[in-house]
């Protein structure tokens, strides 16, 4: 299927339309009682997920009847769906669910198309702070319609880096992710964790964070827009052990370019 800039700009108009609508959800929602469920120990789910996943499929669907489309919420409810070369929007109708619960305002919808399994639009759009991410494969990455970039940090000890504990709390697991936070913590300026993986990628497109990592996220809609976003801005998407970045791998790393050698040496030096 070939793609030209027309069809990559109709896309991606339609992606934000289809953000900024679900952002009306969201930012309704947040200001009001929620109705939780959960779908682990600490994993949130609640109707504004399902009621903006609905509603983002729905305009797409209608723009693009034979796209592909997989969804956070459709996953969780009748299983996975294989990405192909079709292309195929990916969508997370509410990253950061748990922030939403608690009315922290790092929330955002992410929508990612991908072609041939390669992500070429993204866009993240967190309401509450009125901030819409953009990128298009080969024509930039972009805040509120302005040119964004990656850091030009060349230190860990000056860098700040984002991660995120997960939602499993079995003690392998919060041993594991303790002990890396522990040893990363002593190589870089601050850790944060906002609790929203697609924001911690767009803060690594904004040079707002240096380094970000993150294991056993949901799935590719956590990733597929902020790839875009952050490559665009001249960032770097990779898997945590230095090798290429696979997006049906819940294992994500992202950096400016000065900076991922050392990252992933510090990486091996933890596990």
């Amino acid at each position: 299927m070939a793609i030209d800039d027309n069809s990559l700009s109709d896309f991606l108009n339609c992606a934000i339309d289809a953000a900024k609508k679900a952002g009306e959800i969201i930012q309704k929602g947040f200001y009001q009682t929620k109705q939780v469920e959960h779908k682990g120990m600490v994993d949130l789910v609640t109707e504004t997920d399902k009621a903006c996943e609905d509603l983002v499929f729905n305009h797409l669907k209608q723009r693009y009847p034979d796209h592909k489309f997989i969804g956070e919420e459709t996953t969780a409810a009748y299983g996975a769906t294989e990405l192909t070369n079709e292309p195929t929007w990916i969508v997370d109708p509410l990253d950061g669910t748990t922030n939403f619960v608690h009315g922290f305002p790092f929330v955002c919808v992410s929508i990612g198309l991908t072609i041939r399994k390669v992500p070429v639009v993204g866009v993240v759009y967190n309401p509450i702070m009125d901030e819409l991410f953009t990128g298009v494969r080969g024509k930039g990455a972009f805040l509120n319609g302005n040119p964004i970039k990656a850091s030009s940090k060349d230190e860990l000890v000056k860098s700040l880096l984002a991660t995120e504990a997960g939602t499993k709390r079995d003690k392998l697991t919060l041993d594991v992710t303790s002990n890396r936070i522990n040893s990363l913590l002593s190589k870089v300026r601050s850790i944060r964790m906002s609790g929203s993986c697609a924001l911690n990628l767009c803060g690594i497109a904004s040079g707002r964070l240096d380094l970000m990592y993150e294991f056993g996220y949901g799935g590719p809609w956590d990733v597929a827009a902020g790839v875009v976003i952050v490559e665009e801005a001249g960032g770097l998407v990779f898997d945590p052990s230095g090798k290429e970045f696979d997006i049906t791998v819940t294992r994500v790393a992202a950096s400016n370019p000065l900076l991922k050698e050392a990252f992933v040496e510090a990486f091996e030096q933890v596990d």
